[in-house]
C-alpha cells in the first residue's frame, strides 16, 4: 500500500529508499487490528480500525492516513476529512475452500468462516443450511484456519488478496450485482485534515471515477445508518454514461431481502459528487423504509 501511494506521487515503486523518502511510513497498530476473538460489533465497530490512527492526524504526527475504506465510518472527527480516493481495486468479495468452487458446491450444513454480519446474511439468504463460524484475524490467520479444517470456506475481500499477491487463490468470485459488497470495498481513503484537503500532493491521490462511485455507495451507507449491527452491501459503476447503483440490506439471519437500484445519466449533472450522493441516499432511505428494523441486529 506504502509503495501503491508513493508510485501516485511520483516515486520509484521499485526502489525503497525513494518510497520511503517520497512516502515515509508510520505503522499504527489499531484496536481493530489487535483484538481478534470477537466481533466487531461487540467491541465498538469498525471504527476501532481508525481511531488511534485520527488521533495521531490530529495531533500532527503524521499528514495522511490510509485506510481500507470499507472500514471507515460514515461520520468523521471534526476537523478531519477523506481528502482523495485512489483508484478502486477489484471490490468483490472472494470465495476460498478446500474443494467446493462455489457457495453453492458446498455440502449441506458446511461451516462458512466470516467475520461480516453482511456476507454473513448474504450467504444464508442463499444458503440459509449453513454454519455461519465467527473467524476474524489477518489474512495468513485466516488462510490457515481454512486449510486447518476450521471451516469448509471462507469469504475475503478480493482486493486485499491482491495487493498481497494472493489473487490466484479464491475458487470463484462473488457478482457484485448479485451480493453488492461493503460500501467502499476495494477502495483505499486517504484521510487528512481538513486544512489539507486540497494540496497539490493529495489532488495527485484522486480518481474521479472511483470517488464517484464510492460516493454513491456511502451516500447509502449514511442513509441506513450502516455499522456492524446492520448488513449493508451496494455497488456502483460507470456504464454508458450513467452511474449504476444497486443498494441492498438484509435480516441478519438471511431470511429477508430488501433491494433498490437506480441509474442517473452523467451528461446532465452539473454536480456529480452532489448527485452520486444523492443517489445513494435516496435509494438507502427506500430500502429503509421497506425494511424497518427488520436489517437491525
Amino acid at each position: 500500500m506504502q509503495r501503491r501511494i508513493a508510485a501516485l506521487l511520483g516515486a520509484d515503486p521499485q526502489n525503497p529508499q525513494d518510497v520511503e523518502r517520497v512516502a515515509p511510513l508510520i505503522v499504527i497498530t489499531t484496536s481493530g487490528d489487535r483484538i481478534q476473538d470477537r466481533r466487531l460489533l461487540e467491541i465498538g465497530g469498525k471504527g476501532l480500525f481508525t481511531k488511534e490512527i485520527e488521533e495521531a492526524l490530529s495531533d500532527g504526527r503524521i499528514d495522511c492516513a490510509i485506510h481500507s475504506m470499507k472500514d471507515v465510518p460514515s461520520v468523521l472527527p471534526e476537523g478531519l476529512c477523506i481528502a482523495a480516493i485512489p483508484e478502486r481495486e477489484d471490490p468483490r468479495d472472494a470465495f476460498l475452500s478446500r474443494e467446493a468452487v462455489t457457495l453453492e458446491d458446498l455440502p449441506d450444513r458446511a461451516v462458512l468462516g466470516t467475520a461480516s454480519l453482511r456476507r454473513q446474511a448474504q450467504c444464508l439468504h442463499r444458503r440459509p443450511d449453513l454454519d455461519v463460524q465467527m473467524l476474524r484475524g489477518n489474512v495468513d490467520t485466516r488462510l490457515a484456519k481454512l486449510a486447518a479444517g476450521e471451516a469448509d470456506a471462507i469469504l475475503l475481500a478480493y482486493s486485499g488478496l491482491r495487493r498481497l499477491g494472493l489473487g490466484d487463490l479464491p475458487k470463484s468470485l462473488i457478482d457484485p450485482k448479485a451480493a453488492p459488497p461493503a460500501p467502499g470495498q476495494g477502495a483505499l481513503a486517504i484521510e487528512t485534515r481538513e486544512a489539507d484537503r486540497d494540496l497539490p500532493w493529495v489532488q495527485a491521490l484522486r480518481c474521479e471515477t472511483t470517488t464517484l462511485c464510492v460516493t454513491a455507495e456511502r451516500g447509502a451507507l449514511i442513509a441506513l445508518e450502516g455499522s456492524c449491527r446492520t448488513p449493508v452491501g451496494a455497488h456502483a459503476w460507470l456504464e454508458a454514461g450513467a452511474l449504476h447503483l444497486i443498494v441492498e440490506a438484509l435480516s441478519p439471519g438471511g431470511t429477508l431481502r430488501f433491494r433498490h437500484s437506480a441509474s442517473t445519466e452523467l451528461s446532465q449533472l452539473s454536480d456529480p459528487l452532489a448527485s452520486a450522493h444523492d443517489l445513494g441516499l435516496s435509494l438507502g432511505l427506500a430500502v429503509k423504509d421497506e425494511a424497518g428494523d427488520a436489517i437491525v441486529l
